[in-house]
């Protein structure tokens, strides 16, 4: 699994003219999935992501998680986390999960993070044409790539 994970001030998403999911400060998190992602990925990176400190303390520094804050959590799938553009201009998405493995992977992060927060995540629609504002803080952004836990 790959995240892209964006501290935010607000951040909503927005299918058809509908807001589907909206928090205040908290985390924008956008979500890859590929084909050879399993229960210990999801598991390795919920927990990554709810207690992560990169929030401030009263010093100004970087010392308090998502838990810590009481912050929401806006969780996005987005397959274009796998582009790969190595040959020619067109991006592939050949290492992206299809709908049938993505979808449930998508789902059970969703449940994860909610019990992991004790709230409710909110969420984009899967495979939806999503519109997400936002405003950064910081602006504090961190990928992550639960292939290479060494480096992230």
């Amino acid at each position: 699994m790959r995240a892209v994970i964006q501290r935010v001030n607000y951040a909503a998403c927005h299918v058809d003219g509908v807001e589907t999911g909206a928090i205040k400060q908290g985390l924008l998190v956008l979500l890859g999935v590929e084909e050879a992602d399993g229960d210990e990925d999801a598991a390795w990176l919920a927990a990554k992501i709810c207690s992560m400190r990169i929030f401030s303390d009263d010093q100004g520094l970087m010392n308090r998680s998502l838990q810590d804050v009481s912050g929401g959590l806006l969780l996005i799938s987005q397959f274009t986390l796998y582009a790969q553009t190595k040959k020619g201009n067109r991006p592939s998405f050949i290492r992206a999960a299809k709908p049938d493995k993505a979808k449930p992977m998508y789902e059970d992060m969703i449940l994860r993070c909610s019990e992991l927060l004790g709230q409710p995540v909110q969420t984009g629609i899967f495979g939806a044409d999503m519109k997400i504002s936002l405003e950064n803080d910081g602006p504090v952004t961190i990928m992550m790539n639960t292939k290479d836990k060494e480096n992230f």
